[in-house]
């Protein structure tokens, strides 16, 4: 197996048409797509393997008038049948160059406390990081 770790651009969409299960928490829809790929500050790393996305990295730069710039991870999905092959790492490693490259200094990312694989993945980076900061956060529909 030969995946390929790709950034999307704005004009990407067909590279999207087809995904395997679990990639995405919902369909994929092609004005949402254009809308994010279009926003400045929004990045989407996606994991090909013959031209089906079976992974995808998703970020956003946030920025700010009193700190560094930050890449806030989002997202970051593999289909089950491609899950522990170093793929999401692979998004991750694609995703944090990108951020360096948009003068970020550092990256972020959360999880629920019983996601036992993404704790794993995130705890085992490299790069030096600090503990896990505990956070309370509140959800509002608009």
């Amino acid at each position: 197996m030969n995946v390929e770790i790709r950034r999307l651009y704005a004009g990407d969409d067909a590279l999207v048409k087809q995904v395997a299960e679990d990639v995405f928490d919902e369909p994929v829809r092609a004005d949402r797509l254009a809308a994010y790929l279009t926003s400045p500050g929004h990045f989407l790393v996606v994991a090909l393997d013959d031209g089906i996305v079976v992974g995808q990295c998703a970020a956003v730069i946030h920025r700010h008038p009193d700190k560094v710039s930050e890449l806030y991870i989002d997202e970051v999905g593999v289909s089950p049948a491609f899950q522990r092959q170093g793929i999401a790492r692979k998004m991750l490693d694609a995703m944090f160059m990108i951020g360096r490259e948009q003068g970020c200094e550092e990256a972020w990312v959360g999880t629920e406390p019983d996601n036992v694989a993404a704790r794993s993945l995130y705890e085992a980076r490299r790069e030096p990081h600090r503990p896990a900061e505990e956070f309370v956060m509140y959800v509002y529909e608009l």
